[in-house]
């Protein structure tokens, strides 16, 4: 009988965990295999999946840390609800001077590595086999972003282009890819190059490599791992066609995208007719394009036969609630990364029509069915920060989410506010508790919906008491302000500049906002950008006029970095005359540059009877 292992599979499916070992896939033929099996995907890159870029805190000084296992836990989930089986990193990071990575690198100097980096990476691995998704992890960057080709020139002081032909440039590379590919994972007693759960080694992303120094590497790589496949990294120029001879690559890729001339359907149907069966192929990177031509991009490697295509980009939840943002530099201030199941916040760069496609796809390509998705799991609300102020760790595949809110942990339970997104605000508290009675203890759970059902209620977390009221203004219209003075525009673009924020108010010098509370004013804070020196003033409105308050800045040191990020200050200031509840913020006319207005707190006391 078979009603055990059948019953099992079901369980080990249902938990999201692999319904049987791995093997190492193959390619022989111009295709990949799975054991006899024919391999193929569609899927995503994640390129924070080993480390994160995009961890903004408003006063912080670096975005750049570690994912979490929770994080980590969510990424792959999502790959494993979107049938996509593969999952692309970004590169081994590496060290640099001009940038606000700091050490939150892989590669400190030659010879020299990070172990919390690898540690990292080991969770990856072990919660990528326990999901069933393979990872291709691509060793160096031609690029600066996190550090690459230009880093090894410059730990030994050599010129630009020295990585591809410098012997003791070349033997300090090779010193990474042992490192990696030789490394025992603490997690899982398994070494890299014993792992299946790895899809195989990338020599880089976009390398700009010559014939010889490729030849060199992929021999390498062969030389310690005999298993893996071998990808060949120069994607962004077409099929490098010397590296179909070579015995050591297993597989090509190509990379799309509108700045290369090449992000179209027929330009697939021509890597793979010049790859020919030769090797097997798939698309690396795509996207910043109609959703109609991603359509039929994604048509095309179904329709020819090549093995498989990665979007360009999934980001997950973070841990502090919400999901990680990133704004394509090359985007043209539309595109940004997605998130699943997709979301109103993307509809601009069509993120619910990107995020179905792609997972029809990845169904399509291997011949099944499309599932329905899975019902969402309990979320975990996280502890305020100030009373009021709610945030949960969202459900992997959740589309909105119910909070609840009860006299007592027991409840009975009801719904203060329905059908919430979680991306609807980039690093900030997910909800405001407007209606909490004052001074009265309370409790809050979250539920998670999507299309096919609900969670259970989260874990309920309180007693919290609330003795003061507050009013949020976002910014993503001025529903919440009483007057606007002087000139002002509401803002969505150029988001990466202000940590991801897609809703701002720039007030010009000599404008401001007046917002009217339920009650007596008792503080304020103010989350602004700006391009120089620029603070703002806030004031109570009374009988005899306007009465300033002491405010007080707050802005971190300003690092270098690769996006511009503008000033951020957060200014706070609380009653200490006159109270009223009509609070006005505003830019002295002598002010040289503009304010963007990201967030402003009201806090209020009780209001009058």
């Amino acid at each position: 009988m078979r009603t055990a292992p059948l019953l099992l599979s079901m369980l080990l499916a249902a938990t999201g965990l692999a319904t049987e070992p791995m093997r190492f896939l193959t390619a022989r033929d111009g295709k990949l295999y799975d054991g006899e099996d024919e391999f193929r995907f569609v899927s995503w890159n994640i390129p924070n999946l080993h480390n994160v870029e995009d961890a903004f805190d408003f006063l912080g000084d670096s975005p750049w840390r570690w994912p979490d296992a929770y994080e980590i836990d969510d990424a792959l989930e999502t790959v494993r609800q979107m049938g996509g089986r593969v999952a692309r990193t970004y590169v081994i990071s590496v060290r640099r001077d001009e940038g606000d990575m700091g050490d939150n690198v892989h590669v400190f100097a030659p010879g020299r590595f990070n172990e919390e980096a690898f540690r990292t990476l080991d969770l990856v691995l072990k919660t990528a086999a326990e999901k069933g998704v393979r990872v291709i992890i691509p060793l160096v960057d031609n690029w600066h972003w996190w550090g690459g080709v230009r880093q090894y020139e410059a730990f030994r002081g050599k010129p630009e282009g020295a990585f591809w032909t410098d012997p003791q440039v070349i033997a300090d590379f090779k010193q990474t890819i042992e490192h990696v590919v030789t490394r025992t994972n603490t997690l899982t007693g398994l070494r890299y190059a014993d792992d299946p759960a790895i899809f195989g080694w990338e020599t880089g992303n976009e390398l700009d490599s010559p014939p010889d120094w490729t030849r060199q590497i992929t021999a390498y790589l062969k030389q310690l791992d005999p298993r893996h496949l071998v990808i060949d990294g120069r994607s962004l120029r077409g099929v490098p066609l010397e590296s179909l001879d070579d015995p050591n690559v297993d597989v090509i890729t190509t990379h799309h995208y509108p700045n290369s001339g090449n992000n179209t359907a027929w330009s697939v149907i021509d890597a793979i007719r010049r790859v020919d069966g030769k090797k097997a192929y798939f698309v690396g990177e795509f996207g910043f394009l109609p959703i109609d031509e991603a359509r039929r991009m994604l048509d095309a490697v179904i329709k020819h036969g090549a093995s498989g295509a990665l979007y360009w980009s999934l980001r997950f939840h973070r841990r502090e609630g919400g999901f990680y943002w990133h704004c394509e530099p090359s985007g043209n201030d539309l595109f940004k990364s997605y998130h699943w199941p997709g979301f109103p916040e993307g509809r601009a760069y069509r993120e619910h029509l990107v995020m179905p496609l792609i997972r029809s796809a990845a169904y399509r390509i291997r011949g099944l069915d499309e599932p329905p998705p899975p019902t969402p799991k309990p979320p975990r609300m996280l502890e305020p920060i100030r009373p009021r102020l709610l945030s949960w760790q969202g459900s992997t595949g959740a589309s909105a989410y119910d909070v609840q809110r009860a006299d007592s942990a027991n409840g009975p339970w009801r719904t203060i506010a329905a059908d919430l997104s979680d991306a609807a605000v980039q690093y900030r508290p997910l909800f405001v508790d407007e209606t909490a009675p004052f001074g009265a203890p309370h409790y809050y759970r979250v539920i998670a919906k999507n299309t096919s059902g609900q969670s259970a209620g989260s874990e309920p977390i309180g007693p919290i008491i609330a003795n003061t009221g507050l009013l949020v203004d976002e910014l993503s219209d001025d529903s919440r302000i009483a007057t606007i003075e002087g000139p002002h525009n509401f803002r969505t673009g150029r988001a990466r500049g202000v940590q991801e924020d897609i809703h701002r108010l720039e007030l010009f010098p000599g404008s401001s906002v007046t917002y009217d509370l339920p009650g007596p004013a008792v503080s304020v804070r103010v989350w602004t950008f700006s391009e120089g020196e620029a603070n703002i003033e806030i004031a109570s409105t009374v009988p005899s006029g306007q009465t300033r308050w002491a405010t007080h800045h707050t802005t971190p040191p300003k690092a270098a970095n690769d996006y511009g990020y503008l000033r951020s200050v957060l200014t706070e200031a609380t009653a200490e005359v006159f109270p009223t509840a009509r609070v006005t913020i505003g830019l002295p006319k002598e002010t040289a540059v503009s304010v963007e207005l990201s967030r402003v707190e009201c806090e209020y006391g009780v209001p009058p009877k």
